[in-house]
């Protein structure tokens, strides 16, 4: 398994500098990353240093709280489109899921995907924040709403990727949506495990000590 075909290189810190994305960019160039994942306000930059590389760029939107309303984390989208971004990585709006309100944040994850109709869009639920049921809920919601992925966590919060949570977005969602881990996945080891309880990306800061690692094996 070539571990950098399935990692989104993410530097989403708020101090990040123009040379902090360029470097980013090019260690993906280098690696062959699926994506760089940057704040939205960075994805031209980034889009004009992968041009050609074959690497996509991925812009998160209302980030990291998710509790933007949804016009604002459409346009935020749409902008992001533009600027050259492919992919989107929305944070559902946690407050919906647990006052009941399925069907709002269903709207609001529709309303991203329509704005960005050429993009992929992932959901971040962030699981560390909600009960299983929850959880579940959540990725039914994604999955109405017509998102293609749904994503462990912001890396932001008080919790990151774990296998259990994977297992339970895999069984939630079967094979009509695919999964990304984040937040907390710093090892080659950690990064198989969730790939083998269900993941299809892997969103990481630290994906060149992982491939180092993987090298090293």
């Amino acid at each position: 398994m070539r571990l950098a075909r399935y990692i989104d290189h993410t530097n989403l810190k708020p101090e990040a500098s123009a040379e902090d994305i360029k470097k980013l960019c090019d260690e993906a160039r280098r690696c062959g990353f699926a994506s760089v994942c940057v704040n939205s306000s960075r994805a031209a930059l980034a889009s004009e240093c992968l041009k050609g590389s074959g690497v996509a760029v991925c812009a998160v939107v209302g980030f990291p709280l998710g509790a933007a309303c949804g016009e604002a984390k459409a346009f935020e989208a749409a902008a992001a489109a533009h600027s050259g971004a492919s992919e989107i990585d929305m944070v559902i709006n946690v407050g919906l899921i647990k006052d009941g309100d399925d069907a709002a944040a269903e709207e609001e994850i529709r309303a991203v995907v329509e704005a960005v109709p050429s993009c992929v869009v992932k959901v971040i639920i962030e699981c560390c924040l909600l009960s299983d049921g929850e959880k579940r809920r959540a990725c039914r919601a994604a999955m109405r709403g017509g998102a293609h992925f749904v994503k462990t966590s912001t890396g932001f919060s008080s919790g990151g990727a774990t296998v259990a949570d994977v297992k339970l977005m895999r069984q939630a969602v079967g094979d009509k949506m695919r999964i990304k881990a984040a937040g907390g996945i710093r090892s080659a080891k950690f990064a198989r495990e969730l790939i083998a309880a269900g993941a299809d990306r892997i969103g990481a800061s630290k994906s060149i000590d992982i491939c180092a690692e993987e090298r090293a094996e």
